[in-house]
């Protein structure tokens, strides 16, 4: 990453994927002919190559439905909600958990989410990668001194709407198409 980040280490999640089929988030490295070379993002850092058929979703490019006037939010966006709500781990179990204390989780954090495209699985999925980020990844939530986590969310979701909106809905309907 040659670009200084600005208010946010959210930029990080462009470096970062979920690889269909494999558990946990990989950080990408650098591609090659037979695929891309990715790192596990966890204690042990294994390097692995992804062929070119995986189905490799960059976590920047991911997004959540909602029932507002923005078809979709940033998973960025969620992640830096759960953080100022949640602190730095999400307690809740994805193994033991209901679906109501899911859905309730997600409402906490995203009132207006599409509960007809937003599936439990989904919902998990953000859990999981979360706490996985928080641990492994901790300067992805790094925010500008004086300044807190809600105005830098404001400041990143702004400008990023206007640009990224298309490949946003392109990434959700794939995430949702995976699950």
């Amino acid at each position: 990453m040659s670009e200084k980040v600005e208010s946010t280490g959210m930029d990080l999640l462009k470096e970062v994927a979920n690889v269909s089929g494999k558990p946990g988030l990989f950080r990408i490295l650098k591609p090659s002919r037979a695929g891309v070379i990715v790192e596990s993002l966890d204690e042990k850092r294994e390097k692995t190559l992804i062929g070119p058929t995986a189905r490799v979703s960059v976590l920047k490019d991911v997004s959540i439905f909602t029932d507002g006037a923005e078809e979709s939010v940033a998973l960025s966006d969620v992640f830096l909600k759960i953080r100022e709500v949640h602190g730095e781990e999400v307690t809740l179990s994805v193994k033991t958990s209901s679906d109501k204390e899911l859905i309730e989780f997600l409402a906490e954090v995203l009132p207006e989410f599409d509960r007809s495209k937003v599936y439990v699985s989904d919902i998990k999925k953000v859990i999981t990668w979360y706490n996985l980020l928080s641990k492994y990844t901790p300067e992805a939530f790094a925010v500008a001194e004086g300044e807190t986590v809600a105005e830098a969310a404001s400041e990143v979701s702004a400008p990023e709407e206007e640009v990224q909106e298309a490949p946003a809905k392109k990434a959700a309907k794939k995430e949702k198409s995976k699950a």
